[in-house]
C-alpha cells in the first residue's frame, strides 16, 4: 500500500430499505406527493413566483408529517437512519439527538434543474427518492475544497468518486440519501419524459434546555 493517509473525508450515506413494506411505502409516498402538490394553492404560486420547474412545497407548507399519516411513517424511518448516519460520523451529540426541522416534497418537471446550494442552519440533510424515472438526474455533490484549488490540474476522465471535484449520485426510488448539511449539491437539468418525485429534509441539533434558577 502506497504511504497515504485519507484526512477530512466527506461522507454520503445511502440506505435503500427493502421487502414489502418499503415498496408499499415508496408507492403511497408517491401519491401523497401529487394530493399534496394538486392541493397546495399557495405552493404552485410560490413556484410560478419563484420559476420553480413543477412543484415544491419547500415556500409553503411546513406541517407535512401532522397533514399526512404516510410521511410520518417515513419520518419515523429517517429518525433511524439519520441517527446511524450521525455514529457513523462520529458526532458528540451528548443527550440532544439530532431532531427532524423541515421537510417537503418536490415534484421536477422534465428539463428541471436546481442550482448548487447548502443547508445553512442544519447538521444532516437528505432526500427520499420516490420517483426517479429514466434520463432524471439524480443529486450532484461538489468537493468543498474546490475554492482553495487555484492551481490545481484536472483530474482524469476515470478518476476514483475519493479524487474527482464532482460526483453525481443517481438512487433508486425507494432511496434514503444523507449527508452533512455543508456539503454543496445540484439537481442538474433532467433528461426524463416524466416527473422526478424526491422528499428532502432537514436535521438540527437542538440547543441545550435553559435553566431556571429561582
Amino acid at each position: 500500500m502506497p504511504p497515504v493517509d485519507l484526512l477530512f473525508s466527506t461522507q454520503i450515506y445511502q440506505a435503500r430499505p427493502a421487502g414489502t413494506k418499503a415498496q408499499r411505502l415508496c408507492q403511497d409516498l408517491g401519491r401523497a406527493c401529487h394530493a399534496i402538490a394538486e392541493g397546495d394553492v399557495a405552493g404552485q404560486a410560490w413556484c410560478r413566483e419563484h420559476g420553480y420547474h413543477g412543484y415544491t412545497s419547500y415556500g409553503s407548507l411546513n406541517d407535512l408529517v401532522w397533514r399526512d399519516p404516510v410521511i410520518a411513517d417515513l419520518a419515523a424511518m429517517l429518525d433511524a437512519h439519520v441517527a446511524t448516519f450521525a455514529r457513523e460520523l462520529e458526532l458528540d451529540l451528548g443527550s440532544r439527538p439530532l431532531m427532524l426541522d423541515s421537510l417537503w416534497v418536490n415534484i421536477l418537471e422534465p428539463g428541471g434543474m436546481h442550482a448548487g446550494h447548502i443547508h445553512p442552519g442544519s447538521v444532516i440533510s437528505g432526500t427520499y427518492y420516490v420517483a426517479l424515472p429514466a434520463g432524471a438526474a439524480g443529486l450532484k455533490f461538489e468537493d468543498p475544497r474546490l475554492q482553495l484549488m487555484m492551481a490545481s490540474p484536472p483530474r482524469r476522465a476515470k478518476a476514483s468518486p475519493r479524487n474527482r471535484r464532482f460526483v453525481e449520485v443517481t438512487p433508486k426510488p425507494g432511496t434514503i440519501l444523507l449527508w452533512e448539511s455543508w456539503l454543496r449539491h445540484e439537481v442538474p437539468p433532467s433528461r426524463a419524459q416524466e416527473p422526478r418525485i424526491s422528499i428532502s429534509f432537514n436535521y438540527n441539533w437542538p440547543a441545550p434546555a435553559a435553566v431556571v434558577v429561582d
